[in-house]
């Protein structure tokens, strides 16, 4: 079952949750010597192994060696395939430290499914009851009665946008 938290807030980066500061992020290809470091709900290592996936993680320009959260991304060859996402645990709950880690991870997701050629398209398996919640924060659509939700061009363009403003 995929790993998929609600997403508290859409930023235009990571921002602190008491002071509202923001702070600039940057997504890059995680190591696998980086997932065993820190405390994680899903076990990353048994990802890191599977040659079709690309795990990423979000840091800060200003603390590049904290991870803020992480990505599992599948090329589908027609669009991107988010597998898992998840806040690092200082980032979750009503004790977060930072807001915006989810949606940042998602806007990167379909930045790079329009630079793949992919329209922007992504999608990915919700549990049941964050459907609602993905609809209105993210603009995902549901497939069907199963969990498949999906992100088109239109939305991910609003979720690029508002992360990658160049």
């Amino acid at each position: 079952m995929p790993i998929f938290e609600r997403i508290d807030k859409l930023t235009n980066s990571i921002e602190n949750a008491k002071t509202g500061e923001s702070f600039a992020t940057e997504v890059m290809l995680v190591k696998t010597s980086e997932i065993m470091k820190a405390e994680w709900l899903f076990d990353w290592k048994k990802l890191i192994k599977n040659p079709d996936l690309q795990i990423f993680k979000l840091i800060t320009k200003e603390n590049p060696k904290i991870i803020h959260g992480l990505i599992s991304i599948e090329d589908k060859k027609d669009h991107i395939f988010v597998h898992h996402i998840e806040s690092a645990k200082f980032n979750k709950g009503k004790q977060k430290v930072y807001k915006g880690v989810a949606g940042n991870l998602f806007a990167f997701a379909c930045k790079l499914s329009f630079e793949m050629n992919y329209d922007g398209y992504i999608s990915f398996q919700s549990k049941t009851k964050l459907f609602e919640h993905y609809k209105l924060t993210l603009g995902a659509e549901r497939f069907g009665s199963g969990l498949l939700m999906a992100i088109d061009t239109k939305n991910s363009k609003i979720l690029v946008n508002q992360y990658f403003p160049q």
